[in-house]
């Protein structure tokens, strides 16, 4: 998902944060199955402003810097930057893959069209896309149940209002977000049938600004909790911001729930944490080592790679205490879908 709450001035789209200069001259030989770790160069390209966003990135980051130690390969990163094109980010795919990275994985799926032009080029390269399904034999496509997650979400949001009243705050209306909003809606409403729920989206499709526009998601948090809503979550990247703001400022009695990675844990996040119930965890990072892994052992995922529940690729963060008193109630909800008792739904009703 395409997040971040860092606010500082945005990347150049050709801006290279290089997190480990190894001098290597390996190029496709570092995909064969009897290549040492060492040898394997992993190129990671971020979304928007990349590491910093206490979210989807982040958590990118988190599992590629685990298989950097545990597996000992090489490691380069890019940026998109804010507002990249889709010209500009196939460069940045393109810089990798000729440098010999494999392999290349690109963050959101706002690299999708790029990947897709630039994975048949390189055949003898393996990529893999988060958020988005680019059908190439060579690209594994890491998809995510965030309306499984969401419901869960859903469930702890509807236990912990007091007036049975909550919101959710999204970040570009696309399918994508919907998802996360239906899964909410539906957890919500498995406790509560008459709970009422606001919606506000930070931008139409196509609109990039409505991941960086915090000062709209607290406008629009603040309407909510003065009709009454006291739990908000935000799946909207950097726009979470502003809800976390709002929240804090509505003061005790008033939740916010986090998105992607743990926020109650982020640092750029710590003065809001009192405020932050739980959050909905996405595991980007067990899914960016699963793929630098299984191409370190010889055996390239490719395909539509599905982390669910079941696979324990969606989730919810503990780290907030008061969570607790309605972790019964969340977890008894994701053993019944991942059973396959509860299908749950990724259109808003």
């Amino acid at each position: 998902m395409l997040k971040g709450v860092k606010l500082a001035s945005v990347l150049a789209v050709a801006s290279l944060a290089l997190a480990a200069c190894g001098s290597s001259s390996d190029t496709a030989e570092s995909a064969a199955p009897t290549a040492a770790a060492s040898a394997v160069k992993v190129g990671m390209a971020y979304d928007q402003d990349g590491k910093g966003d206490g979210s989807f990135n982040d958590a990118a980051f988190a599992g590629l810097s685990k298989a950097q130690t545990d597996l000992g390969v090489e490691i380069k990163e890019v940026n998109s930057g804010a507002g990249a094109t889709d010209a500009a980010r196939e460069e940045l795919l393109t810089l990798l893959a000729e440098g010999g990275y494999n392999p290349v994985i690109a963050v959101g799926f706002a690299y999708s069209t790029a990947l897709a032009a630039v994975a048949p080029k390189f055949p003898e390269t393996t990529f893999a896309i988060v958020d988005s399904v680019v059908d190439s034999p060579n690209v594994g496509s890491l998809i995510f149940a965030a309306e499984q997650g969401s419901y869960l979400t859903g469930v702890i949001a509807a236990s912990a209002s007091k007036s049975g009243h909550i919101g959710f705050i999204g970040g570009m209306e696309i399918d994508l977000i919907k998802a996360f909003e239906a899964g909410y809606n539906e957890g919500a409403r498995s406790v509560n049938p008459d709970i009422i729920i606001d919606s506000k989206y930070m931008g139409p499709a196509g609109d990039n600004t409505a991941w960086n526009v915090p000062e709209k998601a607290k406008t629009a948090t603040d309407g909510m909790i003065a009709n009454g809503a006291d739990v908000i979550y935000a799946a909207a990247g950097g726009s979470g911001l502003g809800m976390f703001q709002s929240v804090k400022a509505a003061g005790a009695g008033y939740w916010a729930i986090g998105v992607d990675s743990d926020q109650y844990t982020v640092p750029a996040l710590a003065e809001y944490k009192d405020f932050i119930l739980t959050s909905m965890l996405k595991r980007v990072d067990v899914a960016v080592y699963d793929v630098i892994a299984a191409l370190v052992n010889g055996a390239p995922l490719v395909g539509i790679q599905a982390f669910d529940l079941s696979k324990e690729g969606v989730g919810y963060s503990s780290s907030n205490s008061a969570v607790a008193e309605y972790a019964a109630a969340a977890d008894a909800a994701a053993a019944k879908i991942a059973s396959g008792e509860v299908v749950v739904g990724t259109t808003v009703e």
